[in-house]
C-alpha cells in the first residue's frame, strides 16, 4: 500500500488482515519501487496524492516493472483522473472516503461521521475516538488498558469506569434493540467490535 494518511492505512490494513492479507506500507514512491522488487506483492494499492511523488508517474513506473494488479485509491474522483490512471496502467480505481459496513451502521473515518439506517448519529469526539479504535481493529479483542491509553492517553490505563460509561453510550446510540450487538464484551478483559 502506497499511502501517507495513517487513518486510511489503519482502515485498509485492518480490513485486509481480517481477509487474510499481509500489508506492507510505503509512504513514498521510491521506497514503493524498492518494495516491488523485494516483496513481490499480489496487489498494489496506490494513492495518487503523495508528498514526494506524482502518483500517475509512479503508477506508470510500477506497470513498466511488473504485471502486478494496481488499484488506485484516491480522494480525486474526477473522470479525467480515472482515465489517466487507467491509461498509465492501473487495473481499477476506488474513490475515498470509504466506510466500514457493519449491518445498518456506516462508520466513515475520513469524515468522522457515523450513520445508522442512513441517518447521521451525533457522537462526541471521545465517543468517536473509541468507536474508531474498535472499528480499525474490527473483530479483535482490545484490552481495557489499550482502549484507555489510545482514547484517553497515558496515565488513564486503570480508569475502567470511563470505558464502561462510554461503551454504554455508544451502545445506546448505535445498537437497535432487536439487532445483534455491535460492541461485544469480554468479561474482565476488554471489548471488540462484532466482525462484519
Amino acid at each position: 500500500m502506497v499511502e501517507d494518511d495513517p487513518n486510511i492505512v489503519d482502515l485498509i490494513r485492518s480490513n485486509l488482515a481480517v481477509r487474510g492479507f499481509d500489508t506492507i506500507v510505503s509512504v513514498d514512491g521510491m521506497r514503493a519501487l524498492q518494495l516491488l522488487e523485494t516483496e513481490d506483492p499480489d496487489i498494489v494499492l496506490l494513492d495518487l496524492m503523495l508528498p514526494e511523488a506524482d502518483g500517475f508517474e509512479l503508477c506508470r513506473q510500477i506497470r513498466e516493472r511488473s504485471p502486478v494488479a494496481i488499484i488506485v485509491v484516491s480522494a480525486r474522483g474526477g473522470e479525467r483522473d480515472k482515465v489517466t490512471a487507467l491509461h498509465m496502467g492501473a487495473d481499477d480505481y476506488m474513490t475515498k472516503p470509504f466506510s466500514i459496513e457493519e449491518g445498518d451502521i456506516v462508520i466513515d473515518l475520513a469524515l468522522q461521521q457515523v450513520r445508522r439506517n442512513g441517518q447521521p448519529v451525533h457522537l462526541t469526539p471521545t465517543e468517536f475516538a473509541l468507536l474508531r479504535e474498535l472499528a480499525v481493529n474490527q473483530g479483535k479483542l482490545l484490552t481495557h488498558a489499550h482502549l484507555l491509553r489510545r482514547v484517553w492517553g497515558h496515565g488513564y490505563e486503570t480508569e475502567t469506569e470511563y470505558l464502561r460509561v462510554y461503551v454504554r453510550r455508544l451502545r445506546a446510540k448505535l445498537e437497535a434493540e432487536e439487532s445483534a450487538p455491535l460492541i461485544l464484551t469480554q468479561p474482565r478483559a476488554g471489548y471488540r467490535l462484532a466482525p462484519g
